[in-house]
């Protein structure tokens, strides 16, 4: 896989979630890709720049492929992450569970 530099990247993210995303899960998405870009425009160590765009990628084409629906993050991930990378993770799930609980009580 060639690794796409980080402003193609980050249109093309936008791009997949303006086509695949419902409108709520869009504006969540979209916060956190410039959320995370803008956190990571200062990085200088290489492995973490690689490592960053990789996982950006894979996402891209798991969203345009529609293999993101009802995955699961592989438990080897999750034992790679960061206290903090956890705790961002934790925070995304409760957005996530809240849009939901939203959407279900307008019903």
């Amino acid at each position: 896989m060639a690794l796409l530099p980080p402003i193609p990247l980050y249109r093309r993210l936008f791009r997949a979630h303006r086509h695949k995303l419902p409108a709520e899960m869009r504006l969540l998405g979209d916060k956190y890709i410039k959320s995370e870009f803008r956190a990571h425009r200062d990085v200088e160590n290489p492995v973490h720049i690689i490592g960053f765009l990789t996982e950006w990628q894979l996402y891209a084409q798991m969203l345009e492929g529609d293999a993101w629906r009802d995955s699961v993050i592989d438990k080897g991930k999750i034992d790679k992450m960061s206290d903090q990378q956890l705790g961002q993770l934790y925070e995304l799930m409760q957005a996530v569970q809240a849009k939901g609980g939203d959407e279900g009580g307008q019903a």
